[in-house]
């Protein structure tokens, strides 16, 4: 397959992060920044009604330990005493004086203490109410104070995905948020406009070398046709003819490219079985021609997106497997099935081993496996890079994997 060579010495480092990357099986269970700040409010909360409780409390014991004794006392008097509560009961039955303040004493003290008791407890349900409430107010609040925080996380994924044109446009008071989402959208402005500078360069070039080397093949051609023309003449026009032929590749290659860095708008449904076929059909010839064997099951598997840059995708791919595959008893695989909100389209072929380390470099432009030059036989190296582009204009993902015995395995996943 399309492979890397040594990458140039000042490269920028490649972007590692996957916007499609599935997400968390529980996201619920991530420590986010609102359940931080509802644990922060309500434990804050929690914390000073409980100080505030304790506070209470050992103001109440301290104010009814200082009444001290009864403020009386019974003199010379025979008292009989009728109960009218369960909390005194030694009080019951006659007494000397002594022996009555001394209950009397006694009682106070217990009183006092279920006073202190049902204080405590009265006010601990009170505080496990308010604290139920105040996490509830602190969750609202903080989702509403990191709203904007949410919108620009979308925002954000949405632009990852390769559509440069969102915007957040934050509306509210001038804080530090709306500076955040305004300083993103300026961003945003410029790389927009490099990124649409970029392609319109490319664009631009790819279709002013168009005409040039149209008249070149014509030129040549026309000489080649010359019955009059030597042999030498003839070698020369038939290597000038292939070499113009691999520039007239990668100016379509550039082209194709740079049209398909963006998000594909106009979809229709497309049969990813019947591009797979198409495109099976076109490198019938050339897998003869190495030997290599074509097989597959393809079952249907409908997608929306544009039926001519998804062929564009198995074909290349194919073409990447056929040539480069083994010499001898070479096959290529090409596999169609439809997933759960999914289309899968999978290449497999034989061939020298990859290591894995390179694979990661197989979709960049111009890069090759080993020590193979971009000006072999076996195209200009943007075969894997238009894939790759196609695949993410379509929201899709696109990955390889080396087989053990030789050869890649690469997986083509697009939304249906």
């Amino acid at each position: 397959m399309t492979a890397p060579a040594a990458p140039p010495p000042h490269a920028p480092p490649k972007p590692t992060w996957d916007p499609r990357a599935p997400q968390r099986p529980y996201p619920w269970l991530r420590p986010t920044i609102r359940i931080r700040l509802t644990l922060l409010y309500g434990g804050m909360f929690l914390i000073a009604g409980m100080m505030l409780l304790t506070i209470i409390y050992l103001l109440a014991a301290q104010a009814l330990h200082d009444l001290g004794e009864l403020p009386f006392r019974f003199l010379n008097v025979q008292a009989q005493l009728q109960l009218t509560s369960d909390a005194c009961p030694q009080l019951a039955g006659r007494m000397d004086n002594e022996e009555l303040m001394r209950r009397l004493g006694e009682c106070a003290d217990v009183q006092r203490a279920q006073a202190l008791d049902e204080l405590l407890r009265s006010s601990l349900l009170a505080l496990l109410g308010l604290a139920v409430a105040a996490f509830a107010f602190g969750y609202v609040m903080a989702g509403r104070v990191l709203s904007p925080l949410g919108r620009i996380t979308r925002t954000a994924r949405t632009v990852a995905g390769s559509d440069l044109h969102r915007r957040i446009e934050l509306e509210g008071p001038d804080d530090e948020l709306k500076e955040l989402a305004d300083t993103f959208d300026e961003m945003l402005d410029r790389l927009d406009r490099a990124f649409t500078a970029q392609q319109r360069f490319v664009a631009n070039a790819s279709h002013e070398l168009r005409t040039p080397l149209a008249i070149n093949r014509t030129l040549l051609e026309v000489q080649m046709s010359d019955p009059e023309a030597s042999p030498e003449l003839q070698q020369l026009g038939k290597t000038l003819l292939a070499t113009n032929e691999r520039s007239e590749q990668l100016v379509e290659g550039l082209l194709l490219l740079a049209r398909s860095e963006n998000e594909i708008v106009d979809r229709k449904p497309v049969d990813l079985a019947e591009v797979a076929g198409q495109a099976v059909d076109q490198a019938r010839g050339e897998a003869q021609e190495k030997g290599v064997e074509l097989r597959g099951v393809r079952q249907p598997a409908y997608v929306q997106g544009n039926g001519v840059l998804l062929e564009r995708v198995a074909l290349n791919l194919l073409q990447n497997a056929v040539r480069y595959n083994l010499p001898e008893d070479g096959w290529v695989s090409v596999s169609t099935r439809a997933e759960a909100g999914h289309a899968v389209l999978v290449v497999e072929n034989t061939g020298p081993v990859v290591p894995a380390y390179e694979v990661d470099n197989l979709f960049e432009p111009f890069r090759r496996l080993r020590s193979e030059r971009t000006g072999s036989d076996r195209g200009v190296g943007l075969g894997l890079s238009i894939v790759r582009s196609v695949v993410r204009a379509h929201g899709g993902a696109v990955s390889a994997e080396p087989r053990e015995e030789g050869g890649l395995t690469v997986h083509v996943v697009l939304p249906v």
